[in-house]
């Protein structure tokens, strides 16, 4: 199935946190894609000019799945280290697919 949504989320990192905070995303990416039908990709980035820049880009079937995901224990935990780890969330966007 093709995917449809594609959510593109940028955080600050206090740079004390940032490998613990990489590694909470990397786990909740690795849960999205494996447990979760309606997500088709769950990338984390980081930017070589702001090492405190992290970037996710997710991509789900549609906007339902998207709210699916939000219910999820792993998120759950995504949603707690940013609040523990004094994470700023910069922007969050949505996307819908216009070529394949």
């Amino acid at each position: 199935m093709t995917s449809k949504l594609t959510i593109i989320a940028e955080f600050h990192v206090p740079g004390i946190h940032l490998e613990a905070f990489l590694a909470v995303c990397a786990e909740d990416s690795r849960q999205s894609v494996a447990l979760e039908s309606g997500c088709h990709g769950f990338e984390v980035l980081s930017s070589p000019e702001d090492p405190n820049l992290v970037v996710l880009v997710e991509t789900y079937t549609d906007r339902a799945a998207f709210e699916a995901h939000l219910k999820t224990p792993h998120f759950a935990v995504f949603a707690q280290a940013v609040k523990d780890y004094g994470v700023k969330e910069n922007t969050v966007r949505f996307f819908n697919r216009t070529t394949p």
